[in-house]
């Protein structure tokens, strides 16, 4: 493994997963992004891409000066850090043939293929077992390798829903009628990557101390009713539907400024004691009806124009810091721009700047946690499409270049 990643051991000893060996054969965001988190930890990933075309993702924005090049995609970019990069074509018996090489000598396999995709190809769980007894193969799907939905098809868009969130958005909104929302940017796909990831340690830990891997079934649904599990709870408990109008809010969500907006949640009782004192209102610390959150709800409606009346007087960074120095949680909406100049994130260094070929040096978003002995490292920018084709398949395989050729002719590779 260190000679194709180009790592010495003592530099793998560093990383959280630095002898963890993962294939993924995944599109697009979900699967990619369970990759990028082990990857970001330290394991080698082996990203496996259709040649000629390669990852949808390519074909995404946001790029650089418009030009939709596949080897500009901010999108694939972001979710490809710290991977190798190789073309294959497993729909052919050859590729299936160099495929199984390479499961022969992994620890993981991540997939986002259909069930019935898999069978087709004779790539399993159960296939898969026959030749590496370790493997850990986790799988992600809309809606899982059982049951009757197993086969349906469906987007991010699709799975937000599904999961129920979408329902009960937007929360608190002043058009009841308003149709059902989804979240912003790609919320969903990643945390079903976040998911997989997880559940793939998982049995990777069982896997070290047993000698035997598993089949983690990822259902994208599943993850993203388990995101919303208190309104599923209160379904089974009560068999009250919750909607955006029954959660109760006591305050505008979010509040309004003279720049934006900011989101201000004053509990518990000495929270809310505090905010009243910040906005002058100390006749509410008192007042018998504003006691507790039940009978503040009650009074929401006065309360909800006293706080806009006096938010709108304020910028939502000063805001944000007036509440903060006071004890009461608030954070403002930020915009993008606002997160990548705040000083925390500068503080924190969570923003790291990466050279690659046909885009130059970007900063982009890097790991949300910091390890104290194994810090995580940018080892490499994502892969040119069959970037590390030899190093992989020479390097670890055995194949010369001869072998090599011969495989790009017949559009194995």
């Amino acid at each position: 493994m260190s000679e194709v990643a180009g790592e010495t051991r003592e530099s793998l000893a560093r990383d959280c997963l630095g002898h963890l060996r993962v294939l993924e054969l995944c599109n697009l965001v979900a699967g990619p992004y369970c990759g990028k988190l082990l990857a970001d930890l330290g394991a080698e990933v082996i990203k496996i891409e259709p040649p000629g075309v390669g990852d949808a993702a390519r074909r995404r924005g946001p790029f650089p000066g418009d030009d939709p090049h596949p080897e500009k995609s901010a999108l694939y970019l972001y979710l490809n850090t710290n991977k190798l990069g190789v073309t294959l074509d497993v729909t052919t018996e050859s590729g299936r043939g160099v495929f199984r090489q390479l499961v022969r000598q992994s620890d993981v396999l991540v997939e986002d293929n259909a069930p019935a995709v898999m069978e087709g190809l004779g790539l399993t769980y159960g296939d898969l077992r026959k030749i590496n007894e370790r493997l850990v193969v986790v799988s992600l799907t809309p809606f899982g390798q059982i049951g009757p939905y197993r086969g349906f098809r469906a987007h991010e868009l699709n799975c937000f829903h599904a999961g129920g969130e979408g329902y009960l958005l937007p929360i608190e909104s002043d058009l009841p009628d308003r149709e059902p929302v989804r979240g912003g940017g790609l919320e969903a796909d990643c945390i079903c990557g976040l998911c997989a990831a997880l559940g793939g340690l998982g049995a990777v830990y069982t896997m070290k101390a047993t000698g035997k891997g598993q089949h983690v079934d990822v259902a994208k649904q599943e993850v993203l009713m388990a995101m919303v599990g208190l309104d599923m709870c209160v379904y089974t408990y009560s068999s009250t539907v919750r909607t955006r109008h029954s959660r109760g809010a006591i305050l505008p969500t979010p509040v309004s400024c003279r720049d934006g907006y900011t989101m201000i949640t004053p509990w518990p009782d000495p929270a809310w004691q505090a905010f009243a004192r910040v906005m002058n209102k100390t006749a509410w610390v008192e007042d018998e009806r504003f006691q507790g959150v039940i009978k503040r709800r009650e009074q929401a409606e006065e309360i909800s124009a006293e706080v806009r009346e006096w938010a709108s007087r304020y910028e939502k960074q000063d805001l944000f810091h007036r509440l903060q120095g006071n004890g009461v949680a608030a954070a403002p909406v930020n915009t993008a721009a606002d997160i990548v100049e705040s000083p925390q994130m500068q503080a924190r260094g969570f923003f790291r700047e990466i050279d690659r070929s046909h885009v130059g040096n970007m900063a982009y978003p890097f790991v949300p946690y910091v390890f104290s002995a194994t810090p995580c490292r940018l080892r490499r920018p994502a892969p040119l499409l069959g970037q590390d084709n030899e190093v992989v398949f020479c390097g670890r395989l055995g194949y010369g270049p001869r072998d090599l050729a011969a495989m790009v002719e017949a559009g194995v590779i």
